[in-house]
């Protein structure tokens, strides 16, 4: 009986240190794609500024077709930036929840294995 304890303790023990492994990995990915979308947000941004800059020029030269088709244009990359930001920031809510799970389940582990907490 008392093997067949120990044999599920380490089977238990297996199985969080294979879930913090995947968890650990999926972090990972998660920052990658943060970075990705950190620079496509970065030149969505630059791209913004880049159609305002043509629409005030624009507007300097009182160029009404330029006017209508820059401030179309402008519309637009602010609609995209919003988009890239949206989703920049949804992707930073779920790393922040998967470094809160991973911390979480180490604690727990700790906490299992006797451990006080106290330094």
């Amino acid at each position: 009986m008392a093997s067949d304890l120990r044999r599920h303790g380490s089977t238990d023990s297996a199985v969080r240190a294979a879930e913090l492994i995947v968890s650990s990995a999926r972090l990972a990915e998660l920052h990658e794609c943060s970075a990705l979308l950190r620079r496509t947000r970065m030149r969505a941004e630059e791209i913004v500024e880049e159609a305002r800059a043509l629409l005030a020029e624009a507007e300097l030269h009182g160029d009404p077709v330029r006017i209508l088709a820059l401030g179309a244009q402008l519309d637009e990359a602010r609609q995209s930036y919003s988009k890239v930001l949206t989703a920049y920031v949804a992707l930073c809510r779920r790393i922040n929840a998967e470094r809160q799970d991973i911390m979480q389940a180490q604690m727990r582990d700790g906490r299992s294995a006797g451990l006080s907490g106290v330094a």
